[in-house]
């Protein structure tokens, strides 16, 4: 495994992080400490999870995946500086009208939340989940750099921000000398490269961000196992995959194979050796249900595409016109 600064921080993380968001949904408790203690013998030392982790699910109150992970450090006795634990703030996480967002009062009350289940007294990387636009930015950099202060939280980054959002948040910070964001959670992989290339790519370089990307795999599509003039597989995120189903990326997926086969790898290990190659990248999100899947996961590590690979690639799923 080898490790990156976080950004412009001294914080050392693995390539790879380890995402939580299926434990509590598709993951049971169980296997999910199997999970995260494979990853850790693997070398993998960042974890990235979130309150409202799984939330969405019948039953479940969200705060599940903080829990798990709270629940695997104890049992395991696993050294809490040896992990760099990273969750996230904004989702709901009650009926009251305060519940939510990222006022002062939310993320205070969060935080308390969030450590209870982790059951530690800091979190390496606390991080917006999205942006809110009924407060003002100030305030929740002022909430955040309070808590850096307190010592209950190292670090800062956002998730799914604009680059306006980001560069707003870093005025602000430099403004009034608070903690800033040091890293951003964009939503990217090869079939979905403009949303952060666009404009956050450029400010992520000039600011020095770090990057930790999450869905390389493209939500499954880019394992393969979709197929041109094959049906689709009966379940919900089968159904969400159907916009991927285009003949532009079919024809990735049947180059990706190509290039499977000279580094006698998995079309995901391409996907993530591709993310990999970019500088820019500090380490992208994996998530695993078994630890087969990690395994397969954690292989990518040892697949170092060609320059010229990574042009077809490239090439393949160009978002510019013209």
């Amino acid at each position: 495994m080898r490790y990156k600064k976080l950004g412009n921080t001294g914080l050392n993380v693995s390539e790879l992080c380890m995402g939580t968001m299926q434990f509590g949904w598709s993951v049971g408790e169980a296997e999910s400490h199997l999970i995260l203690t494979a990853s850790f013998e693997s070398g993998i030392n960042f974890f990235d999870t979130a309150d409202i982790y799984s939330k969405w699910v019948d039953g479940n109150p969200g705060g599940i995946a903080e829990t798990y992970i709270g629940n695997w450090l104890k049992e395991n006795k696993v050294r809490r500086d040896q992990v760099v634990i990273a969750t996230k703030v904004r989702g709901e996480m009650g009926r009251g009208p305060n519940d939510k967002g990222l006022s002062r009062v939310h993320i205070m009350n969060a935080m308390e939340g969030s450590l209870k289940r982790l059951q530690t007294d800091y979190v390496d990387l606390y991080q917006s989940h999205w942006s809110d636009e009924d407060t003002p930015i100030e305030e929740t950099m002022r909430a955040f750099d309070d808590l850096v202060r307190q010592g209950k939280v190292r670090y800062v980054g956002a998730s799914n921000y604009d680059a306006w959002e980001l560069m707003q948040a870093l005025w602000v910070s430099d403004k009034y000398n608070l903690a800033r964001y040091d890293s951003i959670q964009p939503h990217y992989n090869l079939i979905h490269r403009d949303e952060f290339e666009r404009e956050l790519r450029s400010v992520c370089k000039t600011y020095n961000i770090g990057v930790i990307p999450y869905s390389p795999l493209a939500g499954g599509f880019l394992t393969g196992k979709y197929r041109r003039d094959e049906p689709l597989p009966e379940s919900r995120r089968a159904e969400g995959r159907k916009k991927s189903m285009t003949e532009k990326n079919f024809t990735l997926i049947h180059e990706m194979d190509r290039i499977a086969l000279v580094h006698k790898a998995t079309i995901s290990q391409i996907a993530i050796a591709w993310m990999l190659a970019d500088p820019i990248i500090t380490s992208p999100i994996i998530g695993a249900t078994s630890i087969a899947q990690l395994n397969e996961n954690l292989g990518a590590l040892e697949v170092h595409l060609t320059e010229e690979e990574r042009d077809s690639l490239n090439k393949l799923t160009e978002w510019r016109v013209g």
